[in-house]
C-alpha cells in the first residue's frame, strides 16, 4: 500500500497522458488545414513579396566573424562528439539499459538535430558576404527548430517523472517504466513537438512581408521575422504566447509536481547515503532544467515590444550553441553511474590497445 500523495501522482500523471493524447489527436485534425495555408502562403502561390531572407547574423566584423566561426566550429564539434558519446556509451553499457538513460538517449538524439539545425548555416553565414536563405528554407528551419524545443520540454517532464517513480515507487519503477510504455513516451514527446510546430510555423507563414527581408538575427526565429510582417500579428503573438506558455509551463508543472514529492520522500530517507544517492541522481536534471528553461522564457513568454535584435542574438546563441554542449557535460561530471561507464569503457579500450 502506498501513501495517498503517490496515488494522487500517478492519477495526475495518468490524467496528463490523457489531455496529451486528446490533445494530438486534435492537433492531427488541425494540421491538413495548416499545412495548407503554409504552402499556399509559398511564394509563387500568394501575394507575398519577399521569396529570400537576408540574415544580418552576429557581427559585420569580417575580424570577428573568423574568430566567431573557429569558436562555435569547435563548439559544435563538441556538442556532436558529447552527445554521440553519451549514446554510445548509454548502449555498450548494459547497466545504463534503464529508463532514466533511455530517456538521455532520446535527449541527446534531440539535442544532435536541434544544433545541426542551426549551427551548419550559422557557421556557413560567417564565411559569407551574402547571407540568404530562401523564403521555404527559412521556415523549415523554424519548423525544425520549434519541433525539437518543444520535444525537449517533454522530454524534460517525462525525466523528472521517471525520477519520481524511481525514488517514490521503486519496487514498482520496472512495471511503471517498462520498455513499452518508455518507447511510447518518447514517441509521443517526438509527435506532439512536430505536430505543435506544423501550427506554430504555418501561422506565421501566411503573414504578409512586404516591407523588409532583412532578418536581425543569425537564424529564422519567430521574433524577429514577426518585426518584419506588414500584417497584424497580434494573433501570431497570442499564438506563440499561448503555445510557448502550454508547452513550458505544462511541462513545468509535471516537473515541478515530481520534485515536490521527490523531496518529501528523500526527507524521509533514514540513510543519509540514501539521501546523498537521490540528491546526486536529482541534481543533473535539476541543472540542465533551469538552464533551457531559463533562456526559452525570456525569449518566447515576454512581450514581443520589449524584443530586443542584440538581446536576441546572445540568449539564442546560448540556447542553440551552448546548451546542447551543456546537457552531455552535465549529466556526465554530475553522474556517478556515466562516469563509472566512462571509466570502464576507457579501461576496456587501453586494454584492447595493449593486446
Amino acid at each position: 500500500m502506498y501513501p495517498d500523495g503517490k496515488q494522487s501522482m500517478e492519477e495526475i500523471f495518468n490524467i496528463c497522458l490523457d489531455y496529451c493524447e486528446d490533445i494530438i489527436s486534435i492537433i492531427r485534425i488541425l494540421q491538413y488545414g495548416t499545412v495548407l495555408i503554409f504552402w499556399n502562403k509559398c511564394p509563387g502561390k500568394n501575394r507575398t513579396a519577399v521569396t529570400e531572407f537576408i540574415l544580418l547574423g552576429l557581427t559585420d566584423s569580417p575580424e570577428l566573424q573568423v574568430i566567431l566561426f573557429v569558436l562555435f566550429l569547435l563548439l559544435y564539434t563538441l556538442t556532436m562528439m558529447g552527445n554521440a558519446g553519451m549514446i554510445t556509451l548509454i548502449m555498450i553499457d548494459s547497466q545504463l539499459h534503464t529508463p532514466m538513460y533511455f530517456f538521455l538517449t532520446s535527449l541527446s538524439l534531440a539535442d544532435i538535430f536541434y544544433s545541426s539545425t542551426i549551427a551548419p548555416k550559422m557557421l556557413a553565414d560567417l564565411l559569407s558576404k551574402r547571407k540568404v536563405i530562401s523564403f521555404i528554407g527559412c521556415f523549415l528551419q523554424m519548423y525544425v527548430f520549434i519541433a525539437l524545443a518543444t520535444t525537449e520540454y517533454i522530454l524534460f517532464g517525462l525525466m523528472s517523472y521517471d525520477r519520481y517513480v524511481a525514488i517514490c515507487n521503486p519496487l514498482l519503477y520496472q512495471v511503471i517504466m517498462s520498455r513499452t510504455v518508455c518507447l511510447k513516451m518518447v514517441t509521443g514527446a517526438f509527435t506532439a513537438g512536430f505536430l505543435n510546430s506544423i501550427i506554430h510555423t504555418s501561422y506565421i507563414s501566411s503573414l504578409s512581408f512586404c516591407d523588409s527581408n532583412v532578418i536581425h538575427h543569425f537564424f529564422c526565429d519567430s521574433p524577429p521575422i514577426l518585426k518584419l510582417s506588414c500584417s497584424d500579428i497580434q494573433m501570431n503573438e497570442t499564438i506563440i504566447f499561448i503555445c510557448a506558455g502550454i508547452n513550458m509551463l505544462g511541462t513545468f508543472l509535471i516537473i515541478l509536481t515530481s520534485y515536490i514529492y521527490i523531496l518529501f520522500s528523500i526527507l524521509r530517507l533514514n540513510s543519509v547515503e540514501g539521501r546523498r544517492k537521490a540528491f546526486s541522481t536529482c541534481a543533473s536534471h535539476i541543472t540542465a532544467i533551469v538552464i533551457f528553461y531559463g533562456t526559452s522564457v525570456v525569449t518566447y513568454l515576454c512581450p514581443n515590444s520589449n524584443y530586443s535584435p542584440t538581446q536576441g542574438k546572445v540568449i539564442s546563441v546560448f540556447y542553440t550553441v551552448v546548451i546542447p554542449i551543456l546537457n552531455p557535460l552535465i549529466y556526465s561530471l554530475r553522474n556517478e553511474e556515466v562516469k563509472r561507464a566512462l571509466k570502464n569503457a576507457i579501461t576496456r579500450k587501453k586494454i584492447l590497445i595493449f593486446i
